[in-house]
C-alpha cells in the first residue's frame, strides 16, 4: 500500500487544473437564473478536470483499470447531470433529464466499490436513515417525483453502504487511504443532495448554492481520487527475491542462495536453490 504523502506528491499536480476550474466556478458566479452554455460549461469543467485526472493516473480495457473506467464513467454522467440541471429552472423536465444522469452515475459508483464483504448490518442501518431521509421530503413531493426521488434516494444511501463496507480499518492488508476518499466523497454527495433536495423540496436554504456546490465538488474530488492507489497485479509480483535484500533477477526466474533453505515454497538442489516464480 502506498503511503497518502507519497501518492498525493505523485497526483497533485495532476489536480491543479480542477483546483483552477473549482476556483474559475466561484469567482465568476454566473447567475443561476440565466443559464448559458457558457455558464454550463463553467459549472462542468471541474467534474470534467477530474475525468482527465483519472485519464492521465492511467487507463487500459485490461482488468487492471475496470475500477478506474467505472468511476470515469461516473464523472462523465455526473457532468451531463450538471448540464442539464443548469435549465431546471426554465423547463421542470431537464431536473428529471439531470436526476437519471446522476442516477446512473451513482449505480455505476456503486458497481466500482463492488459487494464485497456485504456488511449487512451497516447496510440495514444505513437504509433506515434512507428512509427517514424519504420522509423528510415526501411531503413536498408529487407526481411523478413521489417514485424518482424515492429511487434516487435509495441509489444514494447504497453508494455510502458500499463505500463504507469497503473499510476494513483493523486489516492492513485491506485498509488504503484510497478507499476512504471514497466513502467520505459518497458521505459529501449525500449532504450535497440532501441540501439541494430541502431546497427544492421542502423549504429554501440560505446559501444553499454555495453549500450545494461546495460538497458536491468535494465529494467528486474524493471519489475521482479513490483510483490512486490502484496498482497493477502484474507488477507486485513480477518478483520474488526471497526475502533477502538486492538480488539479482535474470530474466527467467529468481536465484537464491542455498543459504536460505527454511524458506517455504522452494525446491533445493545440491548446488543452490531456485524460485520458481517466473517475471512477466
Amino acid at each position: 500500500m502506498n503511503r497518502p504523502v507519497t501518492v498525493l506528491k505523485s497526483v497533485g499536480p495532476k489536480l491543479v487544473p480542477f483546483f483552477k476550474t473549482t476556483c474559475i466556478y466561484y469567482i465568476l458566479w454566473l447567475d443561476a437564473d440565466k443559464p448559458t452554455l457558457f455558464s454550463a460549461l463553467i459549472k462542468c469543467l471541474p467534474v470534467l478536470s477530474l475525468c482527465v485526472f483519472v485519464l492521465l493516473h492511467g487507463m487500459s480495457l485490461t482488468d487492471m483499470h475496470t475500477y478506474a473506467r467505472r468511476i470515469l464513467g461516473g464523472l462523465v454522467f455526473s457532468a451531463l447531470g450538471d448540464a442539464f440541471l443548469i435549465w431546471q429552472h426554465i423547463d421542470g423536465i431537464y431536473f428529471i433529464y439531470g436526476m437519471v444522469m446522476f442516477a446512473i452515475a451513482h449505480v455505476l459508483y456503486i458497481v466500482s466499490f463492488g459487494f464485497s464483504p456485504l456488511r449487512l448490518p451497516v447496510g440495514a442501518a444505513l437504509f433506515g436513515v434512507a428512509v427517514g431521509m424519504y420522509a423528510v421530503l415526501y411531503p413536498g413531493l408529487h407526481g411523478v417525483y413521489s417514485v424518482l426521488v424515492g429511487v434516487y434516494v435509495l441509489l444514494l444511501w447504497l453508494m455510502l453502504w458500499r463505500g463504507m463496507a469497503r473499510l476494513q480499518v483493523f486489516s492492513t492488508d485491506l485498509w488504503t487511504w484510497t478507499k476512504l476518499c471514497a466513502c467520505v466523497g459518497a458521505l459529501l454527495f449525500i449532504i450535497s443532495d440532501t441540501l439541494l433536495g430541502v431546497n427544492k423540496f421542502r423549504i429554501p436554504i440560505p446559501y444553499n448554492r454555495a453549500l450545494i456546490m461546495t460538497t458536491y465538488y468535494a465529494a467528486q474530488l474524493g471519489i475521482a481520487l479513490s483510483v490512486a492507489d490502484l496498482k497493477d497485479p502484474a507488477t507486485t509480483d513480477d518478483i520474488t527475491t526471497c526475502g533477502a535484500p538486492a538480488i539479482a533477477a535474470s530474466s527467467n526466474d529468481v536465484h537464491c542462495s542455498k543459504g536460505m533453505l527454511e524458506l517455504k515454497g522452494m525446491s533445493a538442489h545440491s548446488n543452490g536453490m531456485r524460485c520458481s516464480k517466473k517475471m512477466h
